[in-house]
């Protein structure tokens, strides 16, 4: 068991009580992530041109998305294992939490301004490369259906890797509170945190497999991706300040952290404070 302890003694939380409810709704707000959505509304419109058939549709999505599934699955495996050290975790909660507010800030950046400036997204060159692997799926279909079905596989696998930059964040935060847990319950919860991930892209391929077009599921990707990028910002600043709590009552060399969580703090509601204000008065 963790305990966490306010910093003024006021307050006295089990982590562990914190951490199941933490993954449920960091992989809720994380599958509403509109890289992930947007990458898949594109594959799924393509492969509906590819093979013609809404049930190859179906299958090559599944295969696309079970790839999605497992590729995160075993990077979160991977990574809990490598933090197992202790003195490796301390830096490893300091990395998460440094990238957790950036990533948030950038987020309601976009909320307020989207577009404008550094945003998170996938990387360099991933659109392009994406782009080319459809190509040449349409090419491979062509020739063997079959055979471009399974090549939906290490597209799969790539697409995860190029998303990274873009939805990688909130799954960071949380295997850094994962670590928190007994082992024995790794297994169970990274195969929920990666199943409600991937929920809303099963529903979206069964979505277009029942006939809504991909322009309508773009459209209102694009409509309400602003209000997605707020969400995930504002969640990535309540994980950061849970891991700086954390470091702050776990470890012993953590206690100047507390000047940095008050001015942390007072940005959050700073900005918080401003992305409501133009949420409600300014133009979108």
């Amino acid at each position: 068991m963790v305990e966490l302890t306010g910093m003024f003694g006021l307050l006295s939380v089990d982590l562990n009580q914190l951490t199941l409810p933490a993954i449920i709704v960091g992989a809720t707000i994380d599958s509403i992530n509109p890289c992930a959505i947007g990458v898949l509304i594109f594959l799924i419109a393509y492969m509906t041109k590819i093979f013609k058939s809404r049930k190859m549709m179906l299958v090559g999505g599944g295969l696309y998305i079970g790839t999605v599934y497992i590729t995160y699955f075993l990077a979160g495996i991977g990574l809990l294992t490598a933090i197992q050290n202790v003195t490796i975790a301390y830096y490893f909660y300091w990395l998460a939490a440094f990238i957790a507010f950036s990533a948030g800030t950038l987020e309601i950046k976009d909320f307020l301004w989207y577009g404008k400036g550094f945003s998170l997204q996938l990387f360099p060159g991933g659109a392009e490369r994406i782009t080319m692997w459809t190509k040449k799926l349409k090419k491979l279909a062509k020739k063997s259906p079959k055979m471009a079905l399974l090549a939906t596989v290490p597209i799969g696998f790539g697409a995860a890797a190029f998303e990274l930059p873009c939805t990688g964040q909130v799954y960071l935060a949380i295997l850094a509170l994962m670590r928190t847990v007994d082992i024995s319950q790794w297994l169970p919860l990274l195969l929920l945190y990666n199943f409600i991930f991937v929920l809303p892209l099963i529903i979206i391929t069964g979505l277009m497999f029942l006939g809504i077009s991909s322009h309508k599921m773009e459209n209102w990707r694009k409509k309400n991706r602003r209000y997605m990028r707020l969400i995930v910002g504002l969640f990535l600043y309540g994980l950061g300040s849970l891991i700086l709590w954390y470091i702050y009552n776990e470890f012993t060399y953590g206690a100047f952290i507390r000047p940095l969580t008050f001015l942390l703090f007072a940005s959050q509601v700073a900005v918080i404070g401003y992305a409501a204000y133009k949420g409600l008065f300014g133009k979108n």
